[in-house]
């Protein structure tokens, strides 16, 4: 198994990068503007569940057999840009239509929604599958009997890392959307750039290339 050493060295690399600004901390936070704190934390533990989905996935080598297939590869990343780019068109055109008839109200998606939201962004998104299989192999004791196990708990922890650090991105943006609350049109705003960030996001994930073993 993992020495102390390499364990701490995976928890300070994965915990840098679980800070760094990325597309699925852009995303919880275009949920939370959009829909409020709550929905955003529902985004994020979707996107937790979606990663540990990759987890388990990569254990068993489901991921690397889609890598390894270009076919796969494009359908995945089209079916999961188009998802992004629709939810950012509809969250555009709720907005402008909840502001018109309903001056301030809002049509929240509800936290439900937004958990599976999160679910089918993060599973339909190869670049995360990508990620892990690049990553963590790198920390894994390859003479160990345990190598499935391994890659499976150090998946975990950066999955948790992740999803930690969207949680707080998720009250930091719902503390912005809070001090906006009483001015209709900047709460517009704030979700029409939500809906754009989120259509962004697709259009990256649309242009994402096959990683080349």
């Amino acid at each position: 198994m993992l020495s102390s050493n390499a364990l701490t060295v995976y928890l300070l690399t994965a915990f840098l990068l679980a800070i760094t600004p990325g597309p699925g901390i852009f995303y919880v936070a275009a949920r939370t503007l959009s829909g409020g704190r709550s929905e955003g934390i529902a985004s994020s533990l979707g996107n937790g569940v979606g990663g540990l989905f990759h987890v388990a996935a990569g254990s068993l080598g489901v991921s690397a057999i889609v890598l390894a297939s270009a076919e796969l590869f494009t359908a995945l990343k089209v079916v999961g840009a188009l998802y992004l780019i629709w939810m950012g068109y509809r969250t555009i055109r709720h907005a402008r239509l909840d502001y018109r008839s309903l001056g301030n109200a809002e049509r929240s998606v509800g936290g439900k929604r937004a958990f599976r939201d999160g679910v089918l962004v993060e599973v339909m998104n190869p670049k995360t599958a990508a990620f892990f299989l690049a990553f963590i192999p790198q920390f894994v004791d390859t003479t160990s009997d345990y190598v499935a196990l391994q890659f499976v708990i150090l998946g975990a922890i950066s999955v948790s890392l992740n999803t930690l650090a969207d949680i707080v991105v998720a009250f930091g943006a719902g503390r912005l959307r809070d001090g906006a609350v009483s001015r209709p049109n900047v709460i517009r705003r704030l979700r029409e750039g939500s809906g754009c960030a989120m259509i962004l996001l697709g259009c990256g994930l649309l242009l994402a290339k096959r990683p080349v073993s």
